[in-house]
């Protein structure tokens, strides 16, 4: 059990420092620096191994937190790692990017900071790494089924280890040119490294798992050959449609979408031949004024990658009003907490400016240079426009981070004949199944857009309702229940 004084001698919360905002700017490395196991052992005693974990409540992935937060206070690394490994395939990436929901549910975070759960699990697996206990687990048999996983992001990688480690031969595609859907060329390197992603890859293919990235399937190989080479398909192509801004101007030169932005930065760091004569890939913030139009985590992921660029200023838009330094009234505990949060992006540089609404792209010779704005307040639900406020800001880049409104249907959704949901999401019931018997659809696609603990979670499940499918009983575990997925 946990140190039942552990919160009481260890009050005080801490995680690992950022590297000074100039240094960091230099470079693309993660904004983290090291955590002593000395320091994590006492914030992982805070955990008070309650009779009710709440943090449960908070993880769609079921992760057995408090009995990996014991045994890293009490200094039983591996058997950490297993029982980490045990709910999750990729902590390496919700220890990095996962906004951390159980940390919001934390009985702790009644009336103190809450565990630092998220920062230990990323110590967990970094040290498993470092130790050499990552190690592949192929099936001890082959079924003789094959799997075709579409998408190569975090539910397409979980379905697809899940269903390798089930017996099953899986094929993953990936239209780009190398494997981590959003996690390759949407993710900034400064928010997580992607050599993360290349030593799993490393496990995964030593389990048996084929790759074929760069094979747009619906275009490259046909839905219906799909079906016909493959016994059971899973669809985990992402959200991927993204929510536009059709105002007068919006045609202009230098208005882009965020993911148009993002990739460039990546593949420059993948020493891809993609720059120009200058040096600088085809859209960069180079010098310029940029206007990032979003407020959540890609409009962040735009900031931190401007500043690196060399942006002459950044301002950061968001029509939604400032939330309150602490826990919000509308979010009481133990629901995740609407609260003002600081990025490593935002401590950078920028202004955020909110409440406000973009009503006209300006511009000369068919280049954005400026935008006309006025604030708004919320009015019976709507947005209403506060007379006297409007203004124009100057702007020779315009990045759209607005979020996205479903999967793209052109292609292989419509080919395949599936049903949709009212919100243009990829009907399934409650083993995942679409409409299309033996075709299956796990992460973004069929939830719309969210969290990527829950795109983990999803696939997992998903792939224990392909194996169900295929064999007729699954020992694999599903960690969402079906209550929890939107039904046809």
């Amino acid at each position: 059990m946990a140190d039942p004084r552990g919160f009481l001698k260890h009050t005080r919360r801490e995680t690992p420092p950022r590297r000074p905002v100039p240094l960091r700017l230099r470079d693309w490395k993660e904004v983290y620096e090291d955590f002593s196991h000395d320091t994590l052992r006492e914030q992982a005693a805070r955990c008070m191994d309650c009779g009710i974990p709440f943090c449960h409540n908070g993880c769609p992935l079921g992760n057995l937190i408090p009995e990996w937060n014991d045994l890293v206070r009490t200094d039983r690394w591996h058997d950490a790692i297993e029982r980490l490994h045990a709910t999750n395939n990729f902590p390496e990436f919700t220890g990095r990017l996962c906004p951390a929901p159980c940390e919001g549910s934390c009985v702790l975070g009644i009336n103190q900071d809450p565990v630092t759960i998220k920062q230990v699990e990323v110590e967990i697996i970094d040290n498993a790494f470092e130790e050499g206990w990552v190690v592949p687990l192929p099936p001890a048999v082959r079924t003789g089924k094959t799997v075709a996983v579409v998408g190569s992001g975090p539910a397409g990688l979980a379905a697809a280890q899940q269903l390798t480690r089930a017996g099953h031969t899986v094929t993953v595609f990936e239209r780009d040119d190398r494997i981590g859907g959003l996690l390759r060329y949407g993710i900034p390197e400064f928010k997580m490294e992607k050599r993360h992603i290349d030593r799993r890859l490393e496990q995964m293919i030593a389990e048996g798992t084929e790759f074929r990235p760069g094979v747009n399937v619906g275009v490259d190989l046909t839905a219906q050959q799909l079906r016909k080479d493959f016994d059971a398909v899973v669809l985990a192509g992402g959200a991927t449609a993204w929510r536009d801004l059709p105002i007068p101007g919006r045609e202009l030169d230098g208005i882009h979408q965020a993911m148009e932005y993002l990739p460039w930065a990546n593949r420059v760091q993948h020493g891809d031949p993609v720059t120009g004569p200058d040096g600088e890939p085809p859209i960069t913030a180079k010098g310029k004024k940029v206007v990032i139009i979003g407020g959540g985590d890609t409009g962040a992921d735009c900031l931190g990658t401007a500043h690196r660029q060399g942006a002459a200023s950044v301002h950061q838009f968001e029509i939604m009003p400032r939330p309150p330094d602490t826990r919000a009234d509308s979010t009481p505990w133990p629901v995740y907490p609407l609260m003002f949060r600081v990025s490593s992006a935002h401590e950078e540089g920028g202004e955020r400016v909110y409440s406000v609404n973009t009503e006209e792209f300006v511009g000369s010779d068919g280049k954005v240079t400026g935008l006309r704005g006025h604030e708004v307040r919320m009015e019976d639900g709507k947005f209403v426009k506060v007379d006297g406020t409007e203004f124009t800001l100057e702007a020779d880049l315009v990045l759209l981070a607005m979020g996205f409104v479903g999967p793209e249907r052109a292609g292989l959704l419509t080919d395949l004949g599936l049903e949709f949901t009212e919100r243009g999401n990829v009907a399934r019931d409650a083993d995942f199944a679409t409409s299309v018997p033996g075709v299956f659809v796990a992460g973004d696609m069929g939830r719309g857009q969210s969290l990527i603990v829950w795109a983990i979670a999803e696939g997992r499940a998903a792939a224990a309702g392909v194996d169900r499918y295929l064999m007729g009983q699954t020992a694999l575990p599903a960690p969402i229940k079906p209550t929890a997925v939107p039904q046809r």
